[in-house]
């Protein structure tokens, strides 16, 4: 199989994973290597990054998956005015007799 383009396995370094399986490699090997696990942190930029804990701050700078917060416009919004209006009603409910 080709190397490229495959990824590794933050558990077991021997696991070489193609992307399209990754998460659901990364859920069963970390059940396989708790020790491990313990030690790793899981990236809030991408849940597929695990890097050791005491790596995750230096990892959320440089993360490639990070988005930039940018602060969102302020946009006032103008007062709809409405031209509806209540339709005329000829039913009178009370006197128990409906127009048709």
């Amino acid at each position: 199989m080709d190397q490229e383009g495959l990824l590794q396995c933050p558990y077991d370094k021997n696991h070489m994973i193609r992307p399209s399986r990754f998460p659901y490699h990364l859920v069963k090997c970390r059940e396989n290597n708790q020790h491990v696990a313990k030690a790793l942190a899981t990236c809030p930029f991408n849940a597929r990054h695990r890097v050791p804990k005491k790596e995750l701050d230096l990892h959320m700078q440089s993360c490639e998956s990070k988005c930039p917060l940018e602060p969102l416009p302020v946009v006032e919004k103008a007062e709809q005015v409405s031209n509806w209006q209540i339709p005329p009603c000829e039913e009178n409910w009370e006197d128990g007799r409906h127009a048709s």
